[in-house]
C-alpha cells in the first residue's frame, strides 16, 4: 500500500531532575552539597532512509515518544541522557508542524538526519547553587519538558523528470519502455493510483529518475479526483513531461486536453508551469493522430511537439535526449511559497513578540504571562524557604519587577502567575 501523508503527534523525553544531596563521609568536615545534574531528555529525529518507498509504518505509529533523561545522582553524578527516538523515512520526506504550518525537516539526501522535536534540558543538582552566602543550598533544578506537538508528514516522490496527463494517454507505458519499473498498464482510467520511479538512461551514458504520476483531471488543483495527491509529488521534479493522447482514443480533443492540464498546473499553489515542459504527441498510430497534430501544431506554433508510438518504443529516444538536456541547465525549484518569495527582494520587517506580557485585568489586579515565564518558573516546586527565594531572583533577572513597576502596579496590589496569585510588596 502507497501511503503519502500521515498526521503524527511527537513528544522528546523530558529533562532529568537534578537533586539536593549533601556530602556525608567519614572525615570530610563540611562536606557541601554533592547533588548532580539530571540528565538531558531524547530527542525525536528523522532519518532518510533509501531502501523505504512510502511512510506505510508511521500509518501504524501515529505516536512518536524519546525516552526521559533519569534524574541526577548524589557524589555530583550526572544522570543518564535519555536515548534519541530515530525514525526512518524515504527519501523526499517532508515534515510540518500542523500548528504553524511550517516545515522544519525536508529530507532530500541518503541518510539525512533532522531534529524534529528536541529533548528538555536536564535539570542542575545543588552543587551548583553553592556561594560564599550559601554554603549549603537546599534547591535543585527541575529538568525541562521536551518539545510536543502534531505534525504532518507528507512524502514527495524525488524524481527528475515527471509525466502529466490525462489518464491513459500511455504515461506508464512510456515509462516502462524507457526502465525497469513495471507500473500497472490497462485500458482504463486511473490505472495508476501512486506514482511509481524509474531510472532511465539515455543512448549517451546520462541517467536521470522518472516518475509516473497519477492522472490528472479537470479540477485537480482544486481537490478533485486524486488532486493534491497528484499536484505534491510533481513539485520536486525539474522538468515536466506532458503527455497528450494525439489519437484521441477515449473521445477527448487533445487541444482541450493540453489547456485544461496546464492550466491545472498553473492553479496549483507552487508555479508548476515555470519548470520547463516536453510535450509527447502519443500513440500516433491511431487514424486521427496525423490530422490531430496538425491542428495542435497550428493552435499552439511556439510549441515543440515530440511525436511518440510508445507502445512500440517509437520516437522515445528524441524526448529522453532532450530531457537530459533540460536537466543539465536547469535548477532544482523551492517547495513552498515562502521559499520562493524570498528569491525575490522584497523584504518585510516584523517586530519580535516580547516574551514577557504584563496586562491589567481588575482594579490592583496584573497578569503576568509569556512563553519565556512558562519555560522558566515551576510553581509547584515552591516547598522551601530556598524555593520562594529562588523565584524571586528569577522574578527580578527576567526583569518582571521592573515591568510591573512600568505598568502601574503598587504595593499591595495583586499578582496573578501561571494560575498562582501573589501580593507585590515594593522593596
Amino acid at each position: 500500500m502507497f501511503v503519502d501523508q500521515v498526521k503524527i503527534h511527537v513528544q522528546a523525553g523530558k529533562g532529568g531532575d537534578g537533586i539536593v544531596s549533601f556530602r556525608h563521609e567519614k572525615y570530610v568536615a563540611y562536606g557541601g552539597p554533592f547533588g548532580g545534574d539530571g540528565g538531558n531528555g531524547g530527542s525525536v529525529i528523522f532519518q532518510a532512509d533509501p531502501g523505504m518507498t512510502t511512510l506505510l509504518d508511521l500509518r501504524y505509529h501515529r505516536k512518536i515518544k524519546a525516552t526521559p533523561g533519569e534524574k541526577g545522582k548524589n557524589k555530583k553524578m550526572h544522570g543518564a541522557n535519555g536515548e534519541d527516538k530515530i525514525v526512518k523515512v524515504p527519501l523526499g520526506t517532508i515534515v510540518k508542524r500542523e500548528d504553524t504550518g511550517q516545515i522544519i525537516a525536508d529530507l532530500t539526501e541518503p541518510y539525512q538526519q533532522q531534529v524534529i522535536a528536541k529533548g528538555g534540558k536536564g535539570g542542575r543538582g545543588n552543587y551548583h547553587f553553592k556561594s560564599s552566602r550559601n554554603t549549603a543550598p537546599k534547591y535543585a533544578e527541575l529538568g525541562t519538558l521536551g518539545e510536543e506537538f502534531d505534525c504532518m508528514v507528507e512524502l514527495r516522490v524525488l524524481a527528475d523528470v515527471g509525466l502529466v496527463g490525462f489518464p491513459s494517454v500511455g504515461k506508464s507505458t512510456l515509462l516502462d519502455a524507457v526502465s525497469r519499473a513495471k507500473p500497472e498498464i490497462g485500458d482504463y482510467p486511473f490505472t495508476t493510483i501512486s506514482p511509481n520511479v524509474g531510472v532511465v538512461q539515455t543512448r549517451d551514458g546520462r541517467s536521470f529518475i522518472m516518475a509516473d504520476l497519477p492522472g490528472l483531471i479537470e479540477g485537480a488543483s482544486t481537490g478533485k479526483g486524486l488532486g493534491h495527491q497528484f499536484l505534491r509529488h510533481i513539485e520536486r521534479c525539474r522538468v515536466i513531461v506532458h503527455v497528450v493522447d494525439m489519437g484521441a482514443e477515449e473521445g477527448r480533443d487533445p487541444l482541450e486536453d493540453y489547456k485544461i492540464i496546464n492550466d491545472e498546473l498553473g492553479s496549483y499553489q507552487i508555479r508548476l508551469l515555470e519548470r520547463p515542459q516536453i510535450v509527447v504527441a502519443n500513440k500516433m498510430d491511431l487514424e486521427h493522430a496525423e490530422e490531430n497534430l496538425k491542428r495542435f501544431k497550428e493552435a499552439y506554433p511556439d510549441v515543440t511537439v515530440y511525436p511518440t508510438t510508445t507502445i512500440i518504443h517509437e520516437g522515445i529516444d528524441p524526448v529522453l535526449t532532450k530531457a537530459a538536456d533540460l536537466l543539465a541547465v536547469t535548477p532544482a525549484f523551492a517547495i513552498t511559497d515562502d521559499e520562493m518569495k524570498n528569491d525575490g527582494v522584497v523584504y518585510t520587517f516584523e517586530e519580535k513578540k516580547s516574551d514577557l506580557q504584563i496586562q491589567q485585568v481588575d482594579a490592583h489586579v496584573w497578569e503576568v504571562s509569556g512563553p519565556r515565564v512558562e519555560r522558566v518558573f515551576d510553581i509547584q516546586k515552591l516547598n522551601t524557604e530556598e524555593d520562594y527565594f529562588e523565584f524571586a531572583n528569577k522574578m527580578r533577572y527576567l526583569g518582571i519587577d521592573k515591568a510591573l513597576r512600568e505598568a502601574g502596579c503598587e504595593d499591595g496590589d495583586t499578582v496573578q502567575l501561571l494560575g498562582y496569585e501573589f501580593e507585590f510588596v515594593e522593596s
